[in-house]
């Protein structure tokens, strides 16, 4: 099996951070592109993107699957089903801190406009085009293809640092 033929590693490397996350007592959040094949409430969108929870504590019967992230949320108390397909997911990442990684836009299809680069221009598409930028863990601006992409703030304030003797 060569790389073409392959599958994509993008489901494997957001289930293994998630799992970082859970395990180090972390608020996993998901940053997705959103077009038609997102299942997601519109009224939450900024952007073309939304930026979603995705613990345990705000999330019933979640699969992380290769093709599909499902569950169920509340928003605003109002239960939801979410689908997001993998290849729409830009990041995933720790709340708390902000590490985690991003990932390539996907190319849009024939006449398809929902992976536009933040300028509004089409994305670049070449072998650089598959590398997986780690996000930066200080609240800096990170580098994606060259472009710079400011970091998701976390919602809410920092938690105060505790100095313990």
């Amino acid at each position: 099996m060569n790389a073409p033929d392959s599958t994509s590693t993008r489901p494997y490397l957001i289930r293994a951070l998630y799992e970082w996350c859970t395990d180090n007592g972390l608020t996993p959040y998901v940053a997705v592109l959103v077009d038609d094949s997102v299942r997601v409430p519109r009224e939450y969108v900024k952007d073309g993107e939304i930026v979603l929870n995705i613990s345990f504590d705000a999330t019933s019967s979640l699969k992380l699957g290769n093709e599909f992230i499902e569950f169920k949320a509340r928003f605003a108390g109002t239960p939801r089903e979410i689908l997001v397909p993998v290849a729409k997911v830009i990041a995933i990442y720790a709340r708390e801190n902000g590490q985690g990684m991003a990932f390539p836009v996907s190319v849009p299809s024939e006449g398809g406009h929902g992976s536009l680069e933040s300028d509004g221009s089409a994305p670049r598409v070449g072998p650089e085009s598959n590398v997986v930028q780690l996000m930066a863990s200080e609240p800096e601006a990170s580098r994606v293809d060259g472009d710079v992409v400011p970091p998701k703030p976390p919602s809410g304030p920092r938690p105060p640092l505790k100095r313990v003797k």
